[in-house]
């Protein structure tokens, strides 16, 4: 796939995250997806990531945080582009 093919993206997660829990799953769930997450902030009610890849498997991430691990509650998903 052509470099230019690839959105790059900030998404903003905000709840009740547990984060100790939430930024593995988030990395095996993105790893599912092809797509390597940095973060850029990570604090009990806001994660911050810059992501890169087709625009289709940014939406599944978004959807799959949405779900989340149990024990999180997201209450928001921004995203936006870089």
């Amino acid at each position: 796939m052509d470099r230019r093919d690839l959105d790059r993206e900030r998404m903003t997660i905000t709840g009740d995250l547990a984060v100790e829990a939430f930024l593995p799953w988030i990395d095996r769930h993105a790893a599912k997806l092809g797509l390597s997450p940095t973060v850029v902030r990570a604090v009990s009610d806001r994660i911050e990531l810059d992501l890169s890849g087709p625009s289709e498997l940014l939406d599944m991430l978004e959807i799959g945080c949405w779900l989340g691990p149990i024990d999180a509650m997201v209450e928001g998903i921004e995203r936006r582009p870089l």
